[in-house]
C-alpha cells in the first residue's frame, strides 16, 4: 500500500497552501485519501498530485471552481478543449472591457468630447411600440421613446416581472428633464440605473415569488453624444451608411456558449435555454450593466428591441427593413409585422429613431417625436408600453 502524505507535505509537493487544499476539499474538487477520525487531519495519496497541480493552474487562469470540477472530470482531449473555450470567453470579455476602458479614459480626460460642428443642431424622429406574441397571454415588454430617452425592457414573466420592466424605464425617464452636459451623461445614466435597481427591489419584496427581473437597453442623448446602458438580452443596433451594427452584447447563456466557441449563432436561435440570462436587473445590484458613449451623426437610424424581434427576424431582414424609405413609425410597424409573420412566439417591443439636423419642437420632426413619446409612455394599455 502506498504511503499517504500529510496535508503539509502534500501541499509543499503540489506548491499549494493547506488552506487551498481545505477549500478544494470543501468544494468537492480534491478529497483527501483519508481523514483521521479523531483529529480530522487530512492525508493525501501521491497519485493525487497531478490533479492538485491541474487545479492550481486552472485557478491561476481565474476559472471558477464549478467549472474546474467539470474540466478535471473530463478525458484529457475534452479537458483541453474546455480550457480553450474558457480562454476564448475570457479574451472576448477582456476585449469588451478594454473598449469600455478606452471610452472611459477618453471621457475622463476630455478627449473626443468636443462638438465637431457647433453650427449643427441634431434632433431625433422616433416611434415606439410593444405587442404581445400571438401565443402569449401577457406582455411584460416595454418600449419608450421620448425627447431625450429611448428604451426597451423585457420583464420576467410573472407578477414581479410585469412591473419590473416598466419600473426600470420609469427610473430613467427623469433624465429627460435634467440639465446634463454631454460629458456627464454616463454618470447620470449610472445613477438612474441605481434608482431602477431600488425600484425593482421594492417590487421583488412585494411579489409572491420574491423576484422581479428585467432586461434594460436604453439610449440617452445630449447634443451629438449618446450614452448607452445595457443589461440582459435586449439589443441596440445602429444603421449607418447602409451597414447594420449591433451596439450591445447579449448577457445570455447561449451568448456565452457562442463566445466560447461551443455554439454557433445559428444553433443559438433554437437552443432550448436561449432565454436564460446571466445578467439582468434584479434589485440586488449584483449585475453591473454595460455603459458606453457614442457619437450620433445625421442620417443615423437606431433600433432598440427586446429579444422577441431578433429571435425570429434574421439580421439581414432587419437591415433591409431599416434601410427602407419609411419614417420611424412605419419601420416599427413593419418590424413587428415581420415578427408576427415569423410566428412571434415571444412578445415584441421596439423603438426606431432617426438622427436629423436642426429639428426644433415646432417642426414636423418635433411633432413626430412628440407623437412617438406619447406612444412610448409606460402607462398600462398604451400602445408603446403594453405589458
Amino acid at each position: 500500500m502506498r504511503e499517504l502524505l500529510t496535508i503539509g507535505t502534500f501541499a509543499r509537493a503540489a506548491r499549494l497552501s493547506p488552506k487551498a487544499l481545505r477549500l478544494y476539499d470543501e468544494a468537492g474538487l480534491l478529497r483527501p485519501a483519508a481523514v483521521d477520525g479523531e483529529s480530522g487531519y487530512r492525508y493525501y495519496d501521491p497519485a493525487q498530485l497531478e490533479r492538485a497541480r491541474l487545479i492550481a493552474r486552472l485557478r491561476r487562469l481565474g476559472m471558477p471552481l464549478a467549472r474546474i470540477r467539470q474540466v478535471c472530470d473530463l478525458p484529457a482531449p475534452d479537458a483541453a478543449e474546455e480550457v480553450a473555450a474558457y480562454w476564448r470567453h475570457v479574451t472576448a470579455e477582456t476585449e469588451a472591457r478594454g473598449r469600455l476602458a478606452a471610452l472611459l479614459v477618453d471621457h475622463l480626460s476630455g478627449r473626443g468630447s468636443a462638438v465637431k460642428d457647433t453650427t449643427t443642431t441634431l434632433g431625433m424622429r422616433y416611434a415606439a411600440r410593444s405587442e404581445p406574441g400571438p401565443v402569449r397571454t401577457s406582455n411584460e415588454d416595454v418600449a419608450y421613446a421620448g425627447e431625450r430617452l429611448l428604451a426597451v425592457a423585457d420583464g420576467m414573466r410573472g407578477p414581479g416581472g410585469d412591473r419590473a420592466g416598466a419600473a426600470a424605464v420609469g427610473a430613467l425617464r427623469r433624465l429627460q428633464t435634467l440639465s446634463v452636459l454631454p460629458d456627464d451623461l454616463l454618470g447620470a445614466l449610472a445613477d438612474a440605473v441605481g434608482d431602477a435597481e431600488r425600484a425593482i427591489r421594492d417590487i421583488a419584496d412585494s411579489a409572491p415569488s420574491g423576484e422581479a427581473v428585467t432586461t434594460l437597453t436604453a439610449l440617452v442623448w445630449s447634443g451629438p453624444r449618446l450614452a448607452l446602458v445595457h443589461v440582459g438580452d435586449s439589443r441596440a443596433y445602429l444603421f449607418r451608411d447602409g451597414g447594420l451594427f449591433q451596439l450591445t452584447h447579449d448577457h445570455s447563456y447561449v451568448q456565452s456558449l457562442i463566445d466560447e466557441g461551443r455554439l454557433t449563432p445559428e444553433e443559438a436561435v433554437s437552443h432550448p435555454r436561449r432565454s436564460l440570462l446571466v445578467r439582468a436587473l434584479t434589485g440586488s445590484g449584483s449585475s453591473l450593466p454595460d455603459l458606453s458613449m457614442h457619437e450620433a451623426a445625421p442620417g443615423d437610424r437606431y433600433l432598440l428591441c427586446t429579444d422577441g424581434l431578433p429571435g425570429v427576424v434574421p439580421v439581414g431582414v432587419l437591415r433591409e427593413t431599416l434601410a427602407g424609405p419609411g419614417g420611424p413609425q412605419q419601420v416599427v410597424d413593419e418590424l413587428i409585422d415581420r415578427a408576427y409573420a415569423a410566428g412571434a412566439p415571444d412578445n415584441v417591443a421596439c423603438v426606431v429613431a432617426d438622427v436629423v439636423e436642426d429639428a426644433p419642437a415646432d417642426s414636423p420632426a418635433g411633432a413626430a417625436a412628440g407623437a412617438a413619446a406619447a406612444e412610448g409612455s409606460a402607462t398600462p394599455g398604451d400602445r408603446g408600453a403594453a405589458r
